[in-house]
C-alpha cells in the first residue's frame, strides 16, 4: 500500500474563481496543468518527489486532460523526454533533484539546448542546497550558463511560483529555448494560496493525436555541421528574444525604498530570507515594505542589462545577494556595469560568505556590513551587532538549560529496516577476515557510513559504487565490496558497474539491496517492484510481460556467481559474505540481499491489521525484549544492530553499574535482535513474545497451560 495523495489530487481539479491552499511543489503541479502541458516526466528526489508521485496517482485526471505522465528510470531519460518539444508545438515539463540530477542529465541537456525547442520545455529542479541538504554543495546555475538554458528562481510565495511556471513556457516558446526553474527546499514546502485557473487540455495530446510525424528538418538535429549555427543563434537571436520577453512581462520585480542611495539585487529564491533579515535590522516590516530598493531576480539567467543599469543608475553602491559559489550573477552584473562605464560600487561576496546557505542571520550580518561601509548614516545606527549578540545569548541560554551540548543526531535506518541486518552480518564477517575496501552508494544504505557500522571509503554517485572501486581491485590483496540498492542498480549500476566489470574481467563483491522500491526518495516503484507495474495491472503484466527480476538481469548479462539471501538471516548472510571474499572463483560475485522496505511493509500490514481488529478477528504480532536479570550491560547487541528501538535503561540491580539493554514499544518485531544474538553468540538475554488480540479458544487454552507449567517451575 503506497502513500495516498487523494487530498492533493483533489486540489489539482480546482478551476477559475477557486482558491488553492497548499505547499509550493503542489502549486507547481497545478500550474503545469493550467499551462496546457502535453507530457510530464521526471525522476524523484527531495524536495520535488511529490510532483511525480501526485501525477502518477492522478492518472484518471491526467487521462481526461490527455496529459502523458512518465516516471523515468533516471534524470537522463527525463531530460530526453523533452525531445518531443524540439519538432512539435507541445509543452512538456520534467523534474529532478538538484545538481546531482542535472549531472546525470547533462548529455541530453546539451543536445536539447543546441537545436532549441518549438514547444515550451520546462525543467523543475529541486535545488537542495545548504547545511540541511542531502547532496553535494553545487548549483545547476553553471549548467544553465554552459548550455544557454534560461534559469528561473522565483520568489518563495505561491503566486510568484505559479506565475513563473506559466511564464516559463511563454519564455521558452518566444526564444526557442528550454527553461530551468530552481526551487529550494523552503520554496517547495512553503504554505500559501493563489487564485486557481482552469486546467487546459493540450491541443496535441494522448486524446488529440497527430496523423503524421513532423517532417525531417536537419537543422533541428544536434549534429555537426548544423550545431555551429546553433551556437550563434543561442548567443544572438535566442538571447535577445529571451531578454525582450523578460522585460515585456516584468518577470523580475522592482521594490522601491526611500533610501535610494544604495540598492540590493537578490535572487528571487532568497527574497523571503532577505526581508526577514531586513525586518530584524529595522529596515522592513512584516508586510515586506522595505527602506532599501530591491531588484528581485526571478530570472537569474539571462540577466537583462537595461534592467540592471536602470536600477543602478542613481545609486552609490549595489549589493548582489547570491547564494553559493562561484559568484556567477555578481560577475555578470560586474561585466554589465563595466561595459556601460557605470559609476557605481558593486559589492557581493566581499560582504557575504562565499559558500553556505544564506539564512536571515547571515544576511543581516552581510547587509549591515554593506550599509556601514556605503551608507554609514543608516549603517552606523543599525542593530545588527546587537542582533548577533542577542542570538548568541539565546544560544548560550539554550545550552545552559540543556546542561550539555546537544548530541549529534545523524540520520539512520528506520526501525526494522531490512538493510540493517546485512551490515550486522558484514561486521561479523570483517571480524573474521579483517577490514575490506567498501564502496558506498546513494540511498538508504548510505546510513551505514554512520555509527555503529562506520562503513565506507567513497560515495561517487547513484549506482556508481561498483564502478568506483574498479581500480582498487588491482592493488589490494582483499577483494573490495560495493553496495547499491535496487533503485541504484536500475538507475545506473547495471551498465556502469556490472557490465563494465564483466567486460574487463575484474574481481570483486557486489551487494544489491533488494527492498523492492526506490526507498530513499519516497518508496517509488522500480521495474522489479514485487507484483506491481507503473503502467500495467498485475494480471496484464504477468500475461504480457512476465515478472522482471534483478537476478534475471544479472544472469542475462553474464554474472556467473550469484546468491540471493534474505537480509534477516544474519548467520546465512555472514556465511555467504565469507564465501564471496574467500572463494577461488575469480570474477564478479553478486549477492542479492532481499528484504522488503519496512515502511512499505507497515503501510501494507497496518490497514489489514486494523480492519481485522475492528472485525473482532484474531490478530498476532511479534515483540522482542531484553531480560533485565540476564543482560550483562556490555551492549554488544547495540553495536551490531543500531536499531533505534534497541537502547539502554538503568538497571534495577544495585550490583550492576552499567545500564542494561532495553527494547522500546516502537519495536516492529523484525527479529534482528535474536538473529544477531544467535549469529554472534551473544548472551541469551533476548526474549520473543507473540501478542495475540481477539484470541481463540486454542490460544486461551495454551496460555492457561503455560501459566500452570511456568508456575510449577517457578515454585
Amino acid at each position: 500500500m503506497e502513500v495516498s495523495f487523494a487530498k492533493e489530487i483533489e486540489k489539482l481539479k480546482l478551476g477559475a474563481g477557486e482558491t488553492f491552499h497548499g505547499e509550493g511543489i503542489l502549486a507547481v503541479t497545478k500550474a503545469l496543468l493550467q499551462s496546457g502541458v502535453s507530457y510530464i516526466g521526471g525522476y524523484q528526489g527531495a524536495p520535488i518527489s511529490h510532483l511525480i508521485d501526485v501525477m502518477v496517482q492522478a492518472a484518471p485526471e491526467m487521462s481526461d486532460l490527455g496529459v502523458h505522465v512518465e516516471p523515468c528510470t533516471n534524470e537522463a531519460s527525463a531530460a530526453a523526454m523533452l525531445g518531443a518539444s524540439i519538432m512539435y508545438p507541445v509543452r512538456g515539463a520534467v523534474t529532478w533533484k538538484s545538481i546531482v540530477g542535472t549531472n546525470v542529465a547533462a548529455d541530453a541537456l546539451s543536445n536539447l539546448a543546441s537545436p532549441g525547442v518549438l514547444g515550451g520545455a520546462l525543467i523543475v529542479i529541486g535545488e537542495d542546497y545548504g547545511e540541511g541538504s542531502s547532496v553535494i554543495q553545487e548549483r545547476s546555475h553553471a549548467y544553465a550558463m554552459k548550455s544557454t538554458i534560461w534559469l528561473m528562481d522565483p520568489r518563495p510565495n505561491l503566486s510568484s511560483i505559479v506565475n513563473c511556471v506559466e511564464r516559463s513556457f511563454g519564455l521558452s516558446e518566444a526564444s526557442y529555448t528550454p527553461v530551468m526553474m530552481e526551487l529550494r527546499i523552503r520554496a517547495c514546502h512553503v504554505q500559501g494560496s493563489f487564485e486557481a485557473s482552469d486546467n487546459i487540455a493540450p491541443a496535441i495530446s494522448m486524446r488529440e493525436v497527430l496523423a503524421d510525424p513532423a517532417p525531417h528538418q536537419y537543422e533541428q538535429l544536434a549534429h555537426p555541421p548544423v550545431t555551429f549555427g546553433h551556437e550563434r543563434k543561442k548567443s544572438g537571436e535566442r538571447m535577445a528574444a529571451a531578454r525582450a520577453f523578460i522585460s515585456e512581462h516584468k518577470l523580475n520585480e522592482l521594490f522601491d525604498g526611500r533610501e535610494g542611495e544604495v540598492g540590493l539585487i537578490v535572487q528571487g529564491g532568497l527574497y523571503n530570507a532577505l526581508i526577514r533579515a531586513l525586518s530584524e535590522l529595522g529596515l522592513a516590516d512584516a508586510n515586506g515594505r522595505c527602506d532599501l530598493p530591491i531588484l528581485a531576480l526571478n530570472v537569474v539567467y539571462p540577466l537583462v542589462p537595461d534592467e540592471v543599469l536602470d536600477f543602478a543608475a542613481d545609486k552609490r553602491a549595489v549589493l548582489v545577494i547570491e547564494e553559493g559559489q562561484p559568484e556567477y550573477i555578481e560577475n555578470e552584473i560586474g561585466t554589465i556595469l563595466r561595459r556601460a562605464r557605470a559609476e557605481v560600487t558593486l559589492a557581493g561576496k566581499d560582504m557575504l560568505p562565499m559558500a553556505g546557505e544564506y539564512t536571515s542571520e547571515v544576511l543581516a550580518a552581510g547587509v549591515g556590513r554593506f550599509l556601514r561601509q556605503h551608507l554609514p548614516r543608516i549603517g552606523n545606527r543599525l542593530g545588527d551587532e546587537g542582533y548577533a549578540e542577542e542570538t548568541a545569548a539565546l544560544k548560550q541560554a539554550a545550552a545552559a538549560l540543556l546542561q550539555a551540548p546537544v548530541p549529534p543526531r545523524p540520520p539512520g535506518f528506520c526501525t526494522g529496516c531490512p538493510e540493517r541486518p546485512f551490515f550486522a552480518a558484514l561486521k561479523l564477517t570483517q571480524q573474521e577476515i579483517g577490514p575490506v575496501h567498501y564502496s558506498a552508494d546513494i540511498g538508504c544504505h548510505a546510513f551505514a557510513t554512520f555509527a555503529p557500522f562506520n562503513f565506507g571509503n567513497s560515495i561517487l554517485g547513484y549506482g556508481m559504487s561498483l564502478a568506483s572501486n574498479a581500480s582498487v581491485t588491482s592493488f589490494q590483496q582483499k577483494r573490495p565490496i560495493a553496495v547499491m540498492g535496487d533503485g541504484g542498480f536500475w538507475h545506473n549500476g547495471l551498465l556502469s558497474g556490472v557490465t563494465s566489470r564483466l567486460l574487463n574481467g575484474g574481481d570483486g563483491v557486489l551487494v544489491i539491496m533488494k527492498n523492492g522500491y526506490t526507498s530513499a526518495t519516497g518508496t517509488q516503484e522500480v521495474i522489479s517492484s514485487p507484483g506491481k507495474d507503473l503502467k500495467l495491472k498485475a494480471a496484464e503484466k504477468s500475461a504480457t510481460h512476465g515478472e522482471t527480476t534483478i537476478e534475471d538481469a544479472l544472469k542475462g548479462v553474464g554474472v556467473k556467481w550469484l546468491r540471493t539471501v534474505h537480509t534477516y538471516k544474519v548467520a546465512k548472510m555472514r556465511d555467504t559474505l565469507r564465501e564471496a571474499f574467500t572463494t577461488k572463483f575469480s570474477g564478479l560475485k553478486v549477492i542479492v540481499a532481499e528484504g522488503e522496505c519496512q515502511l512499505e511493509r507497515q503501510r501494507r500490514v497496518k490497514p489489514i491489521r486494523a480492519k481485522a481488529l475492528a472485525a473482532g478477528e484474531r490478530v498476532q504480532r511479534t515483540r522482542f525484549g531484553v531480560d533485565d536479570d540476564t543482560c550483562t550491560g556490555d551492549h554488544s547487541c547495540i553495536r551490531l544492530s543500531g536499531c533505534p528501538t534497541l537502547t539502554v535503561k538503568a538497571s534495577g540491580d544495585p550490583l550492576k553499574t552499567d545500564p542494561v539493554a532495553h527494547v522500546t514499544n516502537g519495536c516492529v518485531g523484525c527479529g534482528l535482535c535474536g538473529e544477531v544474538s544467535h549469529a554472534a553468540t551473544l548472551c541469551p538475554s533476548f526474549w520473543r513474545a507473540d501478542i495475540v488480540s481477539n484470541p481463540n479458544w486454542w490460544d486461551r487454552t495454551r496460555a492457561a497451560l503455560r501459566r500452570v507449567l511456568t508456575g510449577g517451575v517457578a515454585a
